[in-house]
Protein backbone atom coordinates (compact mmCIF):
# COMPACT_ATOMS: atom_id res chain seq x y z
CA UNK A 1 0.00 0.00 0.00
CA UNK A 2 1.55 3.65 -0.67
CA UNK A 3 3.48 5.04 2.07
CA UNK A 4 4.38 8.38 3.42
CA UNK A 5 7.07 10.13 1.94
CA UNK A 6 10.95 9.85 2.57
CA UNK A 7 14.01 10.22 1.40
CA UNK A 8 14.53 8.95 -1.80
CA UNK A 9 17.11 5.55 -1.33
CA UNK A 10 20.95 5.43 -2.08
CA UNK A 11 21.04 3.46 -5.50
CA UNK A 12 24.16 1.50 -5.40
CA UNK A 13 26.15 2.46 -8.17
CA UNK A 14 26.16 0.15 -11.81
CA UNK A 15 22.63 0.92 -11.54
CA UNK A 16 19.87 1.39 -13.71
CA UNK A 17 16.54 2.78 -13.09
CA UNK A 18 13.30 1.92 -15.48
CA UNK A 19 10.37 3.68 -15.28
CA UNK A 20 6.88 1.45 -15.71
CA UNK A 21 3.92 3.33 -17.02
CA UNK A 22 0.47 2.00 -16.33
CA UNK A 23 -2.60 2.90 -17.40
CA UNK A 24 -5.33 3.16 -19.98
CA UNK A 25 -4.44 6.29 -21.91
CA UNK A 26 -0.47 5.88 -22.93
CA UNK A 27 -0.11 9.45 -22.94
CA UNK A 28 -0.90 9.75 -19.30
CA UNK A 29 -0.94 7.37 -17.30
CA UNK A 30 -2.41 6.64 -14.40
CA UNK A 31 1.00 5.91 -12.19
CA UNK A 32 4.69 4.67 -13.00
CA UNK A 33 6.42 2.13 -11.08
CA UNK A 34 10.28 2.97 -11.18
CA UNK A 35 12.78 -0.03 -10.69
CA UNK A 36 16.53 -0.29 -10.07
CA UNK A 37 18.18 -2.87 -12.32
CA UNK A 38 21.23 -4.07 -12.55
CA UNK A 39 22.74 -6.57 -15.36
CA UNK A 40 25.89 -7.04 -13.77
CA UNK A 41 24.69 -8.43 -10.92
CA UNK A 42 22.49 -11.74 -10.79
CA UNK A 43 19.49 -12.26 -13.06
CA UNK A 44 17.42 -11.26 -10.21
CA UNK A 45 18.01 -7.75 -10.39
CA UNK A 46 16.38 -7.44 -14.11
CA UNK A 47 12.98 -6.74 -15.30
CA UNK A 48 12.56 -10.01 -17.47
CA UNK A 49 9.57 -9.54 -20.39
CA UNK A 50 7.58 -12.05 -17.92
CA UNK A 51 7.03 -9.61 -15.66
CA UNK A 52 6.36 -6.51 -17.52
CA UNK A 53 3.17 -8.86 -18.81
CA UNK A 54 2.24 -10.31 -15.53
CA UNK A 55 2.54 -6.42 -14.04
CA UNK A 56 0.11 -5.13 -17.59
CA UNK A 57 -2.38 -8.35 -15.87
CA UNK A 58 -2.20 -6.87 -12.41
CA UNK A 59 -3.05 -3.17 -13.93
CA UNK A 60 -5.68 -4.49 -15.81
CA UNK A 61 -7.52 -6.85 -13.39
CA UNK A 62 -6.87 -4.17 -10.48
CA UNK A 63 -10.37 -4.54 -9.25
CA UNK A 64 -9.56 -8.19 -7.81
CA UNK A 65 -6.43 -6.53 -6.70
CA UNK A 66 -7.72 -3.62 -4.23
CA UNK A 67 -8.13 -4.68 -0.62
CA UNK A 68 -6.33 -8.48 -1.48
CA UNK A 69 -3.58 -9.93 0.45
CA UNK A 70 -0.57 -10.77 -2.33
CA UNK A 71 2.07 -12.00 -2.14
CA UNK A 72 4.86 -12.33 -5.00
CA UNK A 73 7.50 -15.38 -5.00
CA UNK A 74 10.74 -15.11 -6.71
CA UNK A 75 9.52 -11.49 -6.96
CA UNK A 76 13.22 -9.92 -8.20
CA UNK A 77 12.63 -6.50 -9.08
CA UNK A 78 9.00 -6.98 -7.69
CA UNK A 79 7.46 -5.13 -10.38
CA UNK A 80 4.18 -6.95 -10.59
CA UNK A 81 4.08 -6.82 -6.93
CA UNK A 82 4.61 -3.06 -6.99
CA UNK A 83 1.59 -2.88 -9.26
CA UNK A 84 -0.94 -4.59 -6.82
CA UNK A 85 0.58 -2.48 -3.63
CA UNK A 86 -0.16 0.99 -5.96
CA UNK A 87 -3.63 -0.93 -6.48
CA UNK A 88 -3.74 -0.94 -2.15
CA UNK A 89 -3.31 -4.73 -2.36
CA UNK A 90 -1.35 -5.89 1.10
CA UNK A 91 2.18 -6.91 -0.54
CA UNK A 92 4.55 -9.53 0.42
CA UNK A 93 7.04 -9.77 -1.24
CA UNK A 94 9.06 -12.70 -1.42
CA UNK A 95 12.84 -14.29 -3.47
CA UNK A 96 15.62 -16.72 -2.19
CA UNK A 97 16.28 -16.42 0.98
CA UNK A 98 20.13 -16.75 0.32
CA UNK A 99 19.79 -14.11 -2.14
CA UNK A 100 21.00 -11.17 -0.24
CA UNK A 101 21.30 -8.86 -3.06
CA UNK A 102 18.32 -8.91 -4.63
CA UNK A 103 16.32 -8.95 -0.90
CA UNK A 104 18.12 -5.98 -0.29
CA UNK A 105 17.17 -4.34 -3.79
CA UNK A 106 13.35 -5.27 -3.16
CA UNK A 107 13.56 -3.37 -0.18
CA UNK A 108 15.39 0.35 -2.16
CA UNK A 109 12.99 -0.24 -4.81
CA UNK A 110 10.02 -0.15 -2.36
CA UNK A 111 11.61 2.99 -0.74
CA UNK A 112 12.04 4.24 -4.33
CA UNK A 113 8.24 3.92 -4.81
CA UNK A 114 7.52 5.34 -1.34
CA UNK A 115 5.65 1.93 -1.19
CA UNK A 116 4.99 0.14 2.21
CA UNK A 117 5.59 -3.86 1.43
CA UNK A 118 6.14 -6.62 3.73
CA UNK A 119 9.69 -8.03 1.91
CA UNK A 120 10.64 -11.86 2.99
CA UNK A 121 13.51 -14.06 1.95
CA UNK A 122 11.75 -17.72 1.13
CA UNK A 123 13.21 -20.26 -0.25
CA UNK A 124 10.72 -22.55 -2.27
CA UNK A 125 10.68 -25.81 -0.55
CA UNK A 126 11.87 -24.92 2.69
CA UNK A 127 9.46 -25.17 5.50
CA UNK A 128 10.11 -21.87 8.01
CA UNK A 129 8.78 -20.12 9.93
CA UNK A 130 7.90 -17.22 7.25
CA UNK A 131 5.64 -19.22 5.39
CA UNK A 132 3.23 -20.70 7.91
CA UNK A 133 2.47 -17.12 8.40
CA UNK A 134 1.27 -16.36 4.87
CA UNK A 135 -2.42 -16.88 3.89
CA UNK A 136 -2.56 -14.93 0.24
CA UNK A 137 -5.77 -14.68 -1.50
CA UNK A 138 -3.76 -14.36 -4.86
CA UNK A 139 -0.19 -15.49 -5.65
CA UNK A 140 2.21 -13.82 -8.18
CA UNK A 141 5.04 -15.63 -9.71
CA UNK A 142 6.59 -14.18 -13.30
CA UNK A 143 9.21 -16.28 -14.89
CA UNK A 144 9.76 -18.38 -12.05
CA UNK A 145 9.23 -21.42 -14.72
CA UNK A 146 12.64 -21.55 -15.53
CA UNK A 147 14.57 -23.90 -13.77
CA UNK A 148 13.05 -27.19 -14.33
CA UNK A 149 15.20 -28.56 -11.25
CA UNK A 150 13.42 -26.27 -8.98
CA UNK A 151 9.60 -27.05 -10.26
CA UNK A 152 9.18 -29.38 -7.57
CA UNK A 153 10.00 -27.30 -4.67
CA UNK A 154 8.00 -24.60 -6.82
CA UNK A 155 4.76 -25.95 -7.01
CA UNK A 156 5.01 -27.53 -3.20
CA UNK A 157 5.42 -23.92 -1.99
CA UNK A 158 2.40 -22.54 -4.54
CA UNK A 159 0.25 -25.76 -2.87
CA UNK A 160 0.84 -24.86 0.76
CA UNK A 161 0.10 -21.18 0.43
CA UNK A 162 -3.36 -22.17 -2.02
CA UNK A 163 -3.97 -24.72 1.15
CA UNK A 164 -3.52 -22.20 4.03
CA UNK A 165 -5.78 -19.46 2.13
CA UNK A 166 -9.14 -21.32 0.70
CA UNK A 167 -10.17 -20.07 -2.76
CA UNK A 168 -6.54 -18.55 -3.27
CA UNK A 169 -5.49 -18.36 -6.78
CA UNK A 170 -1.87 -18.53 -8.25
CA UNK A 171 -1.17 -16.68 -11.40
CA UNK A 172 1.93 -16.96 -13.09
CA UNK A 173 3.63 -15.95 -16.64
CA UNK A 174 6.25 -18.31 -17.95
CA UNK A 175 8.44 -18.44 -21.43
CA UNK A 176 6.72 -21.50 -22.82
CA UNK A 177 9.86 -23.50 -23.75
CA UNK A 178 9.26 -27.02 -23.94
CA UNK A 179 4.90 -26.60 -24.29
CA UNK A 180 2.35 -26.93 -21.69
CA UNK A 181 2.10 -30.38 -21.00
CA UNK A 182 5.42 -30.44 -18.36
CA UNK A 183 3.13 -27.45 -16.69
CA UNK A 184 0.05 -29.87 -16.56
CA UNK A 185 2.05 -33.03 -15.26
CA UNK A 186 2.95 -30.97 -12.71
CA UNK A 187 0.05 -29.45 -11.89
CA UNK A 188 -1.63 -32.84 -11.56
CA UNK A 189 0.99 -34.33 -9.52
CA UNK A 190 0.80 -31.42 -6.96
CA UNK A 191 -3.18 -31.72 -7.51
CA UNK A 192 -3.48 -28.33 -9.27
CA UNK A 193 -5.60 -26.99 -12.00
CA UNK A 194 -5.32 -24.43 -14.67
CA UNK A 195 -8.82 -22.44 -14.93
CA UNK A 196 -7.11 -19.96 -17.62
CA UNK A 197 -4.67 -20.02 -19.85
CA UNK A 198 -3.67 -17.01 -22.13
CA UNK A 199 -1.27 -15.71 -25.14
CA UNK A 200 0.84 -13.37 -23.08
CA UNK A 201 0.75 -10.86 -25.58
CA UNK A 202 -2.75 -10.68 -26.42
CA UNK A 203 -3.40 -8.84 -23.19
CA UNK A 204 -0.53 -6.06 -23.96
CA UNK A 205 -0.89 -2.72 -25.35
CA UNK A 206 1.28 -2.42 -28.43
CA UNK A 207 3.81 -0.19 -27.42
CA UNK A 208 4.49 -2.54 -24.70
CA UNK A 209 4.24 -5.70 -26.50
CA UNK A 210 6.57 -4.37 -29.47
CA UNK A 211 9.27 -4.32 -27.02
CA UNK A 212 8.95 -7.74 -25.67
CA UNK A 213 10.16 -11.27 -27.50
CA UNK A 214 9.48 -14.61 -26.74
CA UNK A 215 6.28 -16.86 -26.30
CA UNK A 216 4.72 -16.17 -23.13
CA UNK A 217 1.25 -17.25 -21.43
CA UNK A 218 -0.20 -16.49 -18.50
CA UNK A 219 -1.58 -19.12 -16.25
CA UNK A 220 -4.44 -18.96 -13.53
CA UNK A 221 -4.11 -22.11 -11.39
CA UNK A 222 -6.08 -23.05 -8.27
CA UNK A 223 -6.23 -26.11 -6.43
CA UNK A 224 -8.26 -28.76 -7.59
CA UNK A 225 -10.75 -30.27 -5.06
CA UNK A 226 -11.83 -32.86 -7.31
CA UNK A 227 -8.67 -34.72 -6.88
CA UNK A 228 -9.17 -37.78 -5.08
Amino acid sequence: MAGSDSEEPAIPNMTTISRHNFGDDTAEPVFSISIIENMKEEYGLFVWPCSIVLAEYVWQQRLRFSGSSVVELGAGTCLPGLVAAKLGADVTLTDDANSIEVIDNMRRVCDLNKLKCNVLGMTWGVWDASIFSLQPKIILGADVLYDTSAFDDLFATVKFLLQNSPESIFITTYHNRSGHHLIEFLMAKWGLKCIKLLDGFSLMPSDKASGLSGNIQLAEIVLNNLQP
